[in-house]
Order: C-alpha cells, then structure tokens, then sequence
C-alpha cells in the first residue's frame, strides 16, 4: 500500500501509519470512501461501528455494497469489501449502536484517531462527548448535496461539535395540517401522521382529523360536534381512527369517504377558516378526476410521473390492503413502523399527499418527489463523498505527523467562489466556546420552567432530549440529595410530582451527569410563569431550542384541547443522506460569526400548537 512505498511519505509519517489505531463511526456513504482511503493509504488497524443494514437506495454511492448485499450489515459488508483492497489490514466490524455502553470512554482511548461518518445529530452529539472525554481526536464529516465539510475537534483545542446552537428546524402549526393546508410538504406531514394513526404507534398529537380548537374556526362547528356526539349521560365517546378502520375491516372506500369527503365537508362548515381561503373540494369514490381519462404518456422513470387523482386512490386502495396484511401478520399490540423505502407505505403516503392536495387546490407531486420529502432526503452525491473522505483522511495524515495547526476546517463548495476556490479552507482552528455547556471548563446552563407544572419525568426527558443525555443523575448541588437517578427504581416513585413538590426552588442548582459519556454539567433551575414545559437557556446566545421549536411529526402536537407536553420530540432520523454543517457569507467564505458549524437541519417535519 502507499504507506509501504518508498519516497511517498517521510520516514516519520510511514512509522507513525504504521502504529495507528483508527475508529470510524459510519459505514454510509462517507464512510465507505473512508475506509476505502485508509485501508489504501496502508493504515494496518481499523474499527468500524455501523448499526444500518444495506438498502438497494445505498447502491448509487456506496460503493463497497452490491444488489447481492441488500439486507446485510453495513459494516461487515464493507469491511469484507475493503480487505479485497488490501489483506493485510485488520479491519473489526461492529454491526452495533456507537451509543451502546460497550463502547465507553475506555473503548475511545485506544484510537489515535475517531472519524465521524455519521447521519444523525443524537449520534454525533455522543461520538463527540466520548472523544472529548477520552482526549481523543475527531475528524467530523458531512456533505449535503455538492457542499461538504470536513473539521477537526480536539479537546481544548477546537470548538466541540455542541459549542455552537444548532439552526432551529422548519415548524408548522397543527392546525395548518389538519384544517388549513397550503403546501405540498402540509399534506406530506398529513398523510404520515394518517399512516401512524392506522398502521404504525398511535399517537393522540398526531390526530388527523379536523381542528376544532383552530383559533381561526367558528366555534359553532366544534360546539355542535360535541352536542352530536354528547351520550345521555353526557360524556363524549370517542373512538380511535385505528379502531374505527378496524371495525370497517379497513374498507378503502369507507376510509376514503370518511378521509377525504365527510372530514372535508366538515371542515367546511368551519367559514371563518375560507373567508381568506380558497374552500377544499370534498370528493367521492365514484367520481374522481382522471378515471376516464387515458394514462399520460411519460418518458422518464416510472416514481417521477404524476399520478392521476384516480391513480391515487387505487395506490391507496392496494397499500391499505398490504399495510392491513402486515399489521395483521405481527403480534397483538405490535405495530408498523414507516420507512420511505418500504413499497407499501410510500405508495401510502404518496397516494394520501396528493388526494389531499388536489381538494385544497395544491400542485401535485410525483412519488420521487414526495419520498424526498417525506423521507428529508437531500440527494447524496458520490463525488462530494470522495472528495470530503479524501480531505478527512489527509487530516488524519496531518494529526500523525503532528501538525494539528493544519488541522483548520475545510469547506467543499458547490461552486466555485470569487477567488476561485473550490475548497475554503479556514485560516486558523476555531478556539472553544468558553461558555459551551459541554466542552467548557466548567459547563453550565439555565433550564426555564414553571416548577410548579413541570415533574421529574419532564425533567429526566429535558436531560435526555435538551442536553443530549443517554443516562442522567442528578443532586442537588452543596446537599447530595439525589433528585434523579438512572438506576431503575431508585427515584421513579417522585416521576410524576412536581419540581416545587420534591423540594426544588427557583435558583437551585443541579449537578447533572451521565457515567455513560463521562460528562457533567451544572444546571440552573430558573422559574417562569409563562413557561408551559422547558427551554434551555445559555449565557453565550439566545435561550436555546425548546420543546416549542423542537417538536417532530414523530411525536408533537395536534392534540386538541389540551397544552404541549413538556420537552421536544427527538426526530426518529435525521436524514437519510449525510448531513451538511455548513454556513457561509454572501462573498462565498465561510461566515466569521456565528462560528461555521451552524447545521443545517435535515430532520422529520417539526409540528406545533397554533
């Protein structure tokens, strides 16, 4: 390999290629270029943690994987692959979580180098906090699209993966879902919460139906459906959209009369909400545009012509019927879980999008495009892959050497800039945030909440989600009381009282850490009245994302009549492509201030509370 051959490298690089240890974090599509590189460059110890499994949309630009390796693991295919390249490197394959608590702060310390190819903000958080507690190099990576960076993190050094707020996701109001679409993405975020509701984990905030709390709605049409559906003694019977489907046998027609016709209708009787607004159109099984209409002709890919309204309602007739079949194939209480490349539930979600968007008067999408939109793809290039794994890699070269101070950030454009540059590399490393809530010397943040409402579950959920936490204790700072601990049992008896109940005060302070990422940091209670659930606030910036920007179409609002429940939803993934942590100027440099590594969020669609 290039290490062996003489005249390529100095003596000194050579030797030190030679004594390395590397991890990389991600077989994708990163990750396959990665260790194609290290494994040619002569690196002879290489691990490799990828808990993903082959899927035939990877085939396009990971290239260590084949058709006959779809459904394998990600990372003992490449790691077979790569030993084809080169024997005699040994090459161990986790198919695992980096997140496991097998992989300790002990683990990292044996590495002289951590590679991130990751996909998602959970893991890379963790990744991050292990290689600063272990004192351990990371090179980060991501590409979104033609732009790609590649930086260095090393502790006290460079700023930490956490050091700077992430860029707040793209949110849209319950309401807007359920009453009063106007985009593509809308009905998108509809039809996903409907296959949940039928198909997947119930989940009262993503109900579909029609918003009767809507601010915008005349409040005769909700008091007249509770008079409707009030019994004799009172109380609202309500039944669950999976139960109901359930009873119907899951009837196409029945679920499309009720979906797309009498929910319609009913959304109608709301006038404040059309008096601005162009009505819905209710449509009916039996007349449907385009049903004597010949299919168009289209000379492209099958996924990238429009479907017919009529066309979409037999996709949605023939995917309930297969989605019925699994669902009724698994144990009782088991449920489906929605994947953009299972067939049937992308035909599903296709299929409702576009019906939906026909009777709100919005352009219809092909299928390609909704399941870029649904599944938050941004197209993966496989020249941006090489380009970035080619750039990590030469960092790599550069740490062994002992050049961290070539070490700075490089960004790969999508075009060149007015200097001609097609990488813009950063002139010097990015100092630390001194006030960074991980890597500071002495971590702190402030958690505002109303500690009369929020409960200690609430709080455990804020670590976990707000603070990135796998397994949080916490003690009431200069006392030693346990207020939470991770060991099962210990405090779950105090999980639904209050923080005022349990004995916290405005002001109080926690020490806050987690034995898994060998972290912790001091948390300082702040009471506001007007909070409904929590926020994270920091002295360096702006308060920090809260449950209110950080709910997801996984698991976020809609719920009628009700507040938000306290803490932000975690994506269920983040994205399917690698992910962008880029932010440059008008000039084409990347931008002084905010630091660079501002992401751009690439997560499931965030839903709020009008």
């Amino acid at each position: 390999m290039v290490a062996r051959v003489a005249g390529v490298f100095d003596e000194k690089l050579s030797e030190a290629i030679a004594n390395s240890k590397i991890l990389v974090v991600g077989a994708g599509g990163i990750g396959c270029e990665i260790l194609k590189n290290l494994v040619l460059t002569g690196f002879p110890y290489i691990e490799i943690i990828d808990l993903d499994t082959i899927d035939v949309s990877n085939l396009n630009r990971q290239f260590l994987f084949h058709k006959e390796h779809v459904g394998k693991s990600k990372a003992q295919v490449a790691k077979d692959s790569a030993l084809s390249f080169n024997p005699n490197v040994n090459i161990i394959a986790h198919h695992d979580s980096v997140i496991s608590n097998d992989y300790g702060v002990s683990y990292f310390k044996q590495f002289n180098i951590v590679m991130n190819a990751l996909d998602n903000r959970v893991a890379r958080n963790h990744v991050n906090r292990m290689c600063l507690a272990a004192n351990i190099p990371l090179i980060e990576t991501g590409t979104a699209g033609y732009a790609g960076q590649v930086e260095l993190i090393k502790k006290g050094l460079t700023q930490c993966y956490e050091c700077q707020p992430k860029a707040p996701q793209k949110s849209y109001p319950g309401c807007t879902i359920r009453n009063t679409p106007s985009e593509p993405i809308h009905c998108i975020v509809w039809a996903k919460h409907l296959f949940n509701q039928l198909f997947g984990e119930e989940d009262p905030d993503q109900d579909v139906s029609p918003d009767t709390a809507d601010p915008e709605a005349a409040g005769e049409a909700g008091a007249s459906a509770l008079t409707s559906e009030g019994t004799e003694a009172g109380n609202v019977e309500r039944k669950s959209t999976r139960a109901w489907a359930s009873d119907t046998n899951y009837d196409p027609e029945k679920l499309f009369s009720k979906l797309f016709g009498d929910d319609i209708r009913y959304l109608l009787s709301m006038e404040n909400l059309w008096k601005k607004r162009r009505p819905p159109t209710p449509l009916t099984w039996d007349n449907l545009p385009g049903k004597d209409s010949p299919t168009a002709q289209h000379t492209g890919l099958p996924d990238q012509r429009v479907w017919s309204v009529h066309e979409c309602a037999q996709v949605f007739a023939e995917s309930c019927k297969a989605l019925q079949a699994d669902l009724k194939s698994r144990p009782d209480g088991d449920h489906l879980v929605w994947d953009k490349d299972e067939k049937s539930a992308m035909d599903f979600v296709t299929a409702c999008a576009n019906i939906r968007a026909h009777i709100f008067n919005i352009p219809l999408n092909s299928r390609f495009e909704i399941k870029s939109m649904a599944g938050n793809i941004i197209p993966a290039i496989a020249t941006a892959n090489a380009i970035v794994a080619g750039l990590a890699v030469l960092r790599a070269q550069n740490l062994l050497k002992g050049e961290i101070e070539n070490c700075t950030s490089v960004y790969l454009r999508p075009k060149v800039n007015h200097r001609g540059q097609l990488f813009v590399p950063e002139k010097t490393l990015t100092a630390p945030n001194p006030k960074c809530y991980v890597c500071a010397p002495k971590p702190e943040v402030a958690l505002a909440c109303n500690l009369k409402q929020l409960t200690l579950k609430d709080l455990n959920t804020a670590f976990k989600d707000g603070l990135n936490m796998q397994a949080p204790d916490a003690t009431v700072e200069g006392k030693g009381l346990v207020v939470l601990s991770s060991e099962p049992g210990e405090t779950d008896h105090n999980n639904e009282k209050t923080l005022e109940e349990i004995g916290l005060n405005d002001g109080c302070a926690l020490l806050v850490d987690d034995f898994l990422q060998n972290y912790e940091v001091r948390v300082r209670l702040q009471q506001e009245d007007e909070e409904k659930s929590w926020r994270l606030v920091t002295d360096n910036d702006s308060p920090m994302l809260g449950p209110k920007e950080e709910k997801t179409a996984n698991g976020s609002n809609g719920k009628e009549n009700d507040e938000p429940k306290p803490g932000p939803s975690r994506p269920k993934d983040d994205s399917d492509s690698d992910m962008e942590i880029i932010d440059e100027d008008d000039n084409g440099e990347p931008a002084p201030k905010p630091p660079k590594r501002r992401k751009v969020e690439m997560s499931t669609e965030v839903v709020e509370l009008c």
